[in-house]
C-alpha cells in the first residue's frame, strides 16, 4: 500500500499565528486522513464509491459541527478549528470534505441557529457522532443561482404540512436519514423543514456518471405529498436569507478545504521534481519548473494568510457574507491552477491514479461551481464595492 509523504508547507511561518490548541486538532485530521483516508481514496474514486467506513473516523475526528456547543454533542470549537478540520480533509479529498461540510454547516449549523431547544437535542447530538447523517435541499434543476425562484413548497393542512418538490445535485442525499429542506408556504416565503428519512413519498435517487467528486455520494431529493408534523419547520428564521447563512458556513470552510488541495498538489509536485532525472539532473533544477513550484507557494501563502485573517474575523463575529465569497472563490481558483501546473510537471504520471493531482483537479471543477458559482461571487463583491446589484 502506497505510503502518504505528505509535508505541509508553510512558508510564512503560519504555525506561529495557531494555538497550541489549533495545531493539536489540525495534526489529529492530519494524522487521521494520513491513516484512513489516503489508502483507500483512489480506489474509491476511480469505482465512484463512497467509503462510508469513514464516517466513524470523521466523527472521532471531531469533523461533525466542531463548533456547536458540547451541549448538543459538538466540541464547542472555534472557527479556526473548523477551518483547519476542512482544510486536512480536502487535502485527503474534496468529496471526504464535502461529506463533513454537509453535516456541519448545511445540517447542524442551522438546525442549531434556527431550531428550538427541542429539535437541537433531538438532532444535534447524533448528528454529531454519525449516528444520524444529514443533507441539505436547496438547488433544484430549474433553480441554482437563483435560488429564489424555487418551486419546492409546503401547504398548510391544519395539524400538519404537505411538502412537494424536488432538489438536486445534493451531496450525502443517497444516505441521508435528514434532509434540512428549503420550500415555499403559501405566503411565498422561505421555510426551513427537517424531513426524516422514513416519511412517505420522500426519496433520494442517486446521481451516476459524475467525472468530479467521484467518492462522495450525489443525488436528488424527490417530495410527492410528503406529510411533515408541524414540529419539524425551524421557525428560528425564514426567507432566502436562513438558508444563504448556511451557504456562508459552508463557503468558509471551502476556503479553508481549498487550500488543502492545492498544498497536496505542490507537496505532490515538489517531491517528484526533486526525484525525476531528465538531461543529467533533476527536473526541479531546470528554471521553469522553479518557476512553476515558487507561482504554488506564493499562492498557497497569500491564501493561507487571507483565510486565517478571514478565521479571526468569523471568531469575532466579523466575517460579512462578501468576505467569504471572495475568499472562497479565491482559494478554489487557486487550488484549481496550482493542479494543472502540477500536473504538468509531472507530465504523463500527473493523469495517473498513482498520484493524486487529477482526481484533485476533477473534484475542484465542481467546488468552484458548488455553494455560489465563481461568476456569482464575483458578483457579491461587486455588489459589495458599488452598491449596484447585477442580478436583477
Amino acid at each position: 500500500m502506497k505510503q502518504d509523504l505528505f509535508q505541509a508547507p508553510d512558508y510564512f511561518l503560519m504555525d506561529e499565528l495557531l494555538s497550541d490548541e489549533h495545531k493539536l486538532i489540525r495534526d489529529a485530521a492530519r494524522d487521521w486522513v494520513k491513516r484512513d483516508v489516503s489508502p483507500i481514496i483512489e480506489e474509491a474514486c476511480q469505482n465512484a464509491i463512497f467509503p462510508k467506513q469513514i464516517l466513524s473516523g470523521l466523527a472521532d475526528v471531531g469533523a461533525f459541527g466542531p463548533y456547536i456547543p458540547t451541549k448538543y454533542g459538538g466540541a464547542g470549537l472555534d472557527h479556526i478549528s473548523y477551518g483547519l478540520i476542512m482544510q486536512e480533509l480536502e487535502r485527503g479529498d474534496s468529496g471526504v470534505r464535502s461529506t463533513a461540510s454537509v453535516q456541519s454547516s448545511l445540517v447542524m449549523y442551522p438546525i442549531y441557529e434556527y431550531g428550538n431547544e427541542e429539535q437541537r437535542l433531538k438532532y444535534l447530538p447524533k448528528l454529531a457522532t454519525g449516528e444520524m447523517m444529514g443533507c441539505f435541499g436547496l438547488t433544484e434543476p430549474n433553480h441554482g443561482s437563483n435560488p429564489g425562484g424555487m418551486t419546492t413548497n409546503i401547504k398548510d393542512m391544519g395539524d400538519h404540512y404537505i411538502l412537494n418538490g424536488a432538489k438536486m445535485w445534493i451531496s450525502n442525499s443517497p444516505f441521508a436519514d435528514v434532509a434540512v429542506v428549503w420550500a415555499k408556504n403559501d405566503a411565498g416565503r422561505i421555510k426551513g423543514v427537517i424531513v426524516e428519512r422514513e416519511m412517505e413519498g420522500f426519496t433520494t435517487p442517486e446521481t451516476h456518471n459524475k467525472w468530479s467528486l467521484r467518492a462522495s455520494a450525489t443525488g436528488e431529493l424527490v417530495f410527492d405529498n410528503v406529510k411533515i408534523p408541524k414540529e419539524n419547520i425551524l421557525e428560528g428564521k425564514d426567507g432566502l436569507g436562513a438558508p444563504l447563512g448556511c451557504l456562508d458556513s459552508a463557503r468558509y470552510g471551502i476556503a479553508w478545504g481549498a487550500i488543502g488541495a492545492a498544498m497536496d498538489c505542490y507537496d505532490t509536485a515538489l517531491r517528484y521534481s526533486k526525484e525525476r532525472i531528465q538531461f543529467g539532473k533533476p527536473i526541479a533544477a531546470f528554471q521553469l519548473q522553479q518557476k512553476k513550484l515558487a507561482e504554488m507557494i506564493t499562492e498557497i501563502t497569500k491564501a493561507q494568510l487571507l483565510t486565517w485573517r478571514l478565521g479571526v474575523l468569523k471568531n469575532e463575529g466579523r466575517a460579512t457574507t462578501a468576505q467569504i465569497s471572495m475568499c472562497k472563490r479565491n482559494n478554489v481558483e487557486m487550488a484549481l491552477n496550482i493542479t494543472r501546473e502540477a500536473r504538468q510537471i509531472l507530465g504523463a504520471m500527473g493523469i495517473t491514479g498513482d498520484y493524486s493531482i487529477m482526481r484533485h483537479m476533477m473534484n475542484l471543477e465542481s467546488v468552484i461551481t458548488y455553494e455560489g458559482t465563481h461568476d456569482i461571487h464575483l458578483l457579491i463583491t461587486g455588489l459589495d464595492i458599488t452598491g449596484e446589484s447585477a442580478f436583477k
